[in-house]
Order: structure tokens, then sequence, then C-alpha cells
């Protein structure tokens, strides 16, 4: 139950909602997390497994929610139990209104292809006591998700959600290590104040932003949620941290080296296979045992992570 909750609400996460931005939970769980899935949790409220696998096949259909169930959930036409979402709901329906399984077979062939029905059809459906919208529905439709899909689907994304409310630091350390090359480092782990300023900065530039600034953004909100939980983030260093992964360290994340923008993977796995081998005596020293470049040094050294290393071996005497 407290798992469902995140669906529909941020309660399960005990954040504020003066504080937080989003009306719910699903931020960084697969198939729910977009801001279009997002806006049909909210339209829809779901509270069983079963309406998050309609959810799913909504949203992974064409025309079937947006100008067509949406607008039916909305008006109070129909409830979301009741609405197509996956293929195969229209012949079980249609089965049940009295329709025989070919015909109702065949229908929901030529809708989930989006060929819509025929005279034929629209008066077979007529005579069984289909009502006019669902009809209407069937004639907008132009692909749709088997049922299958969208329930391997959810059964995924529910695993996840629940590592999500009861395991929040393996959860976002997971998260942000699938998404290292997007996350800033940098930037995050100056605070919650320094995350929310970015985040306006690049919603105001709305549909002109680019791939990797929409990346970004995605990762910034759920950094925010991270921080709103309580949980704390680490700066970079440059002995601790993994080339790869996040590590859990006292109820904080710890970024890996790779995390920062402008250390690439092959930069932060080449120091961490040189550290083994002996602490860096001065920073040529690691320029020259790992052959980074020297964009990696800079980043290094603006992040603070060798700002205790000299520059050269050489000993100043005087």
């Amino acid at each position: 139950e407290k798992t469902m909750s995140i669906f529909t609400s941020t309660d399960a996460l005990e954040i504020s909602s003066e504080d937080y931005k989003f009306e719910i939970g699903t931020l960084g769980i697969p198939e729910f997390g977009t801001n279009f899935v997002r806006q049909m949790l909210i339209d829809t409220q779901p509270r069983t497994f079963a309406e998050l696998v309609r959810i799913s096949g909504l949203s992974h259909g064409t025309d079937v929610w947006i100008n067509n169930a949406q607008e039916l959930v909305r008006s109070n036409v129909a409830e979301l139990k009741d609405v197509i979402s996956t293929r195969d709901d229209i012949m079980n329906y249609l089965i049940l209104k009295g329709l025989p399984a070919k015909a109702s077979f065949k229908i929901m062939e030529n809708v989930r292809k989006g060929k819509g029905l025929n005279s034929e059809d629209e008066a077979l459906m007529k005579e069984n006591g289909v009502p006019q919208w669902y009809i209407d529905s069937c004639n907008k439709i132009k692909y749709m998700f088997p049922k299958a899909h969208a329930v391997a689907y959810v059964m995924m994304s529910f695993r996840i959600a629940y590592f999500k409310v009861h395991y929040p630091e393996a959860f976002y350390g997971t998260y942000f290590t699938m998404k290292a090359e997007d996350f800033d480092a940098d930037l995050i782990t100056k605070g919650k104040e320094k995350v929310v300023k970015k985040l306006i900065e690049l919603e105001s530039i709305g549909n002109n932003m680019t791939a990797k600034e929409k990346n970004l953004l995605t990762v910034l909100e759920v950094a925010l949620e991270m921080y709103l939980r309580g949980i704390g983030l680490l700066p970079v260093d440059l002995y601790k941290s993994d080339a790869d992964r996040f590590i859990i360290i006292d109820h904080k994340l710890l970024p890996p080296l790779k995390s920062l923008q402008g250390v690439g993977q092959n930069a932060a796995r080449s120091i961490a296979l040189e550290r083994e081998k002996g602490e860096f005596l001065s920073i040529e020293d690691l320029q020259q045992r790992t052959k980074v470049t020297k964009t990696v040094i800079e980043t290094l050294t603006n992040h603070g992570c060798i700002s205790d290393l000299p520059l050269t071996n050489q000993l100043c005497l005087f």
C-alpha cells in the first residue's frame, strides 16, 4: 500500500508538499517518471496494480489517451477501468457484451492497427448495447499495446518503486549510476539551492533545450527530491570515489569520478587503476601515470579533488 501511494502522491516519501514541486513520487521510476505519464497519474489517481497496467497501456498507444480516453475520464463519461487501454480490452469487452468471439477478435485486430470500424462492425456493436463513446473511441485509435507487455513493464516499475520507498539510498545510488554521464557532480554537490536555481534556469529555456540539457533537467529533478528526503551528496574524492558507481556512505551518496563533467569513463577508470598502485605524489605524477588530459586535471582541480597535491614532484627548499 505504501509503495502504491507514490503513484498518486509524495506521502510515502515523507516529503513536505510545500517544499516539493511535484505532486506525485514517481520520478526515476521507469515508464512512470516522464511528465506525460505523471500527468496521466494525476488525472486518473490509480489505486490498484490493475489500474497501473491500464495506464501503461494507455501511455504506449497512439491516440489512445490523448484526444481519446483522457477526455472521457476528465468529463466523467467513463472511469479508468472502463476506457480502452490495451488491445485485449476490446475483444474481451465485446465478448462480454454478447458479440461472437470471431467478430470480437476481428474488430480488435482492425482497431489496434488503426483501421477503425466499418459500418457492419458499428451496427453489430450497437445491437449488443455497446455505448457510442466506446464506438467513437475505437475509431480514434491508431495503435494499441498488448496487455502482456504492459503487465511486464508495470511489474518491473513496481519493484523499483518498492526500493524507492523502503531503500531510498540504494534507489538513488543506482539511478544516478545509470545516469552518471548526465550527472553534473560539481553542480549538484553544492546543495539544494543550487539545484533549484539550475532547474529554474533550464525550465525557462522551454522547448529550446538541447538533448543534454533535457537529460540534466531530469537528473536535477531526482537530485532535488533526494535532498528533500534528507539524503546528502558528498564531493567526489580522488581516492574514495569509484570510477563508475555511486557509493552509499552514512546516509549520503559518494559520486563516481566520471560524474564530473569533463572526466570521461576512460579517464576515471585510469585514475582508479593507478591509485591502487600508490598515492599520487603530485599533479604532474597523476597526469603522467594516468595519461589524462589537461581538461581532466582542470576539472579535478576546480572540484577540489587534488587541492592537496603539489604541481610537481620537486621539493622547494627555500
